[in-house]
């Protein structure tokens, strides 16, 4: 059953929205932004399409990295080997050979922030399954499936160029947010802007994200260049109580990529606002109650509701109660038995739980009686009128 919208809630609203034409025109090949804490989609562009990742895929391996170090498998200061199929890597390197055994803490800044793609095969050969590289791959894929991505498959721990070896910018999203949410203890990396491992790479100690020290608030994540893939950015930034993560791909330059992310980011946080549309503990509506003390109960919101809205704010908001009813009888107050929906022009329905007002406990025996004989001849004059 649906319940529309009450005048009262529109009182609280009073709120708007506009004409959509907010939409960014980027030449990227492919791109997703997200709203981080309310998971609103602010724009895709060819976003679950499986493309060449290029370096943007090591954020899975370090995703896998963070786990092993949250479940004891690795600890930070562990020093791992380097073997020849790691130092055979080539791209941006931390130049190590077999005679290194590296600490996890400087292999991960030596990803993060060089890029470092015989890092990445140190840390995969570490914890694969069978101590190579290419088990590693496979672990990628299989995890990647479990924590939803669905359009990713991983031939190597780094990005290296190979067969089959594909992402979409929405797993990118995807992986990127749970590394922001679960891993706050190493997301800082994320935001160094200089690694020097031991002196050996002078030309490779420059984190190559161009919005780093912009003062737009951008802490991540992760470049990526190949001749296929073009140029790619997966970023982050926080302004006010607000985070946007997105994922770019397919541009021709350097400079192509800094401006496309940079204007990603400002279009983000200036284009869309959070507004408060319900207050906590407005009453919205009355829910039917079947065989309960009370015939009805109040639909209340449990919380102050923020959704976001794209800016500036024009026309009308609209929204409406949705639940399956009559509701059964007993039900609890702070039970949820509903759910407010508001359509946003250009953007998913924003929808959050809605709560019973107050306990409504089960109806005495003759009300039972009297309703199940209501329901029971009003079946049978239903059934009597067919012809």
């Amino acid at each position: 059953m649906r319940i529309s919208f009450l005048a009262k809630l529109s009182l609280i609203l009073m709120l708007a929205l506009p004409s959509w034409g907010n939409a960014l025109d980027l030449s990227a090949r492919a791109a997703y932004v997200v709203d981080f804490e309310s998971g609103t989609v602010l724009l895709s562009k060819n976003a679950e399409t499986p493309l060449p990742p290029a370096s943007m895929s090591k954020l899975m391996t370090l995703l896998m990295t963070f786990e092993a170090l949250d479940d004891g498998r690795l600890s930070i200061s562990q020093k791992l080997p380097v073997s020849e199929h790691a130092m055979s890597y080539g791209g941006s390197t931390m130049f190590l050979d077999t005679t290194d055994r590296v600490s996890v803490e400087d292999l991960l800044r030596g990803i993060i922030v060089l890029s470092g793609n015989d890092a990445c095969a140190v840390l995969a050969e570490a914890l694969s399954p069978d101590g190579t590289e290419a088990g590693f791959a496979r672990m990628m894929t299989e995890r990647g499936k479990q924590i939803g991505l669905t359009a990713s498959t991983f031939a190597n721990s780094n990005g290296w160029p190979a067969a089959g070896h594909r992402m979409s910018m929405r797993d990118l999203v995807i992986i990127s947010s749970l590394l922001i949410e679960n891993y706050p203890q190493y997301y800082s990396l994320f935001s160094e802007k200089e690694f020097k491992f031991d002196g050996r790479a002078p030309a490779n100690t420059q984190n190559r994200n161009p919005l780093l020290g912009l003062g737009i608030g951008a802490d991540g994540l992760k470049t990526g260049h190949t001749n296929e893939a073009g140029y790619g950015l997966v970023g982050s930034a926080v302004q006010g109580d607000r985070r946007v993560v997105f994922a770019l791909s397919g541009m021709e330059s350097t400079a192509d990529r800094a401006l496309e992310a940079e204007k990603v980011v400002n279009w983000s946080f200036r284009q869309f606002m959070k507004k408060q549309v319900a207050e906590k503990g407005a009453i919205l509506g009355q829910a039917d109650v079947w065989m309960g003390s009370a015939a009805s109960v109040g639909i209340m919101v449990p919380e102050d509701y923020e959704i976001l809205l794209p800016m500036p704010l024009s026309g009308t908001l609209k929204a409406r109660i949705e639940y399956k009813g009559p509701l059964q009888a007993p039900i609890d107050a702070g039970q949820k038995i509903a759910e407010l929906v508001i359509e946003r022009d250009g953007l998913d329905d924003a929808r959050t739980p809605l709560v019973a007002e107050k306990s409504i406990g089960p109806a005495g025996f003759l009300p039972r009686l009297r309703m199940s004989t209501e329901v029971l001849l009003r079946s049978l004059n239903e059934g009597g009128s067919a012809n």
